[in-house]
């Protein structure tokens, strides 16, 4: 399975960007999926996730009303919209592809990873 995560950049505090992740796994319909962050010096962390068919989503709460996680199993692929950013919104974020439908915040739910996009917010 690959997780081919894009879209992240240099940004100021404000602004916005799109995160996407593309799925090789033919199961992707069937999976939950999931996007994390890791800032520089910290542990890896929740930060959004949906469920197999998009009716149910987590979000961290330092994150909630900012970004929108959404879902297109017919090209395999899930989205993270990040506005109103803050400089603590930079580090690199993963997709993460579930083992099974239902959203989790937990990361041991998640079968498959992505190599990561770095996201960084200028103050």
């Amino acid at each position: 399975v690959q997780l081919q995560a894009s879209g992240g950049g240099l940004v100021q505090t404000g602004g916005s960007l799109r995160l996407s992740c593309a799925s090789s796994e033919r199961t992707f319909s069937s999976s939950a999926m999931g996007w994390f962050r890791q800032a520089p010096g910290k542990e890896r962390e929740f930060v959004a996730a949906i469920s197999w068919g998009g009716g149910t989503t987590y979000y961290a709460d330092s994150v909630k009303g900012r970004f929108t996680i959404s879902r297109d199993n017919a090209k395999n692929a899930v989205y993270l919209q990040m506005n109103s950013l803050k400089p603590e919104d930079t580090g690199v974020y993963f997709c993460a592809q579930g083992r099974y439908g239902s959203a989790s915040t937990k990361e041991d739910a998640y079968a498959y990873w992505g190599q990561g996009t770095l996201v960084t917010v200028s103050s």
